[in-house]
């Protein structure tokens, strides 16, 4: 399997690569492309890398290393969700599809309570929702100028879930987006 994820000790010994992580990439398709070394730091201090809620991994692969960052959010909750992040070098080189994949992998493996896990991205980012219905996710809602941009019109947000039930058995359940007649 050439992806892999390894915890990330954001108040340890791997603070200070997260932050370097973090500030030198842009992330176009966040909230804050271009977070600051003080965001960062704030955000650490918060918990928003690592506490009961929040898990943290650098995405490594076999052949080429490190590759990204993967954060799983609301563990608390019956529906985790993630935030995936690459690296500016690796972006464009058909990893999403594995790293989903991989993500996928983790969380119905290593959390038998959960059967759903959400992603959500921004409208624009094609390339993000190519990669989770090529990988079995389904979309199930378009919130309308749901992601705020800086200094910009809000974008709609677009969520996509997948089942542990069809992870499992590698057929996607669908429903009908438009149950209602008027």
């Amino acid at each position: 399997m050439p992806i892999s994820f390894t915890s990330l000790d954001a108040v340890g010994h791997d603070r200070e690569s997260l932050i370097d992580f973090m500030t030198r990439n842009e992330f176009p398709f966040h909230g804050k492309p271009q977070p600051a070394r003080e965001d960062i730091e704030n955000a650490i201090s918060e918990g928003a890398y690592q506490d009961e809620d929040h898990q943290s991994f650098w995405i490594d692969h076999d052949e080429i290393g490190r590759v990204g960052f993967f954060r799983l959010e609301d563990l608390s909750e019956p529906t985790p969700v993630f935030d995936l992040r690459l690296d500016g070098t690796f972006r464009g080189k058909g990893l999403g599809m594995e790293i989903l994949q991989a993500a996928t992998r983790h969380v119905f493996t290593s959390m038998p309570q959960v059967d759903r896990f959400e992603g959500q991205t921004r409208e624009d980012n094609i390339a993000m929702r190519r990669t989770f219905l090529k990988c079995g996710w389904v979309k199930e809602a378009h919130y309308r100028e749901g992601w705020p941009v800086d200094g910009g019109t809000p974008l709609a947000s677009v969520a996509y879930a997948i089942l542990r039930r069809d992870w499992e058995t590698g057929r996607t359940t669908t429903f009908v987006w438009e149950d209602l007649v008027l």
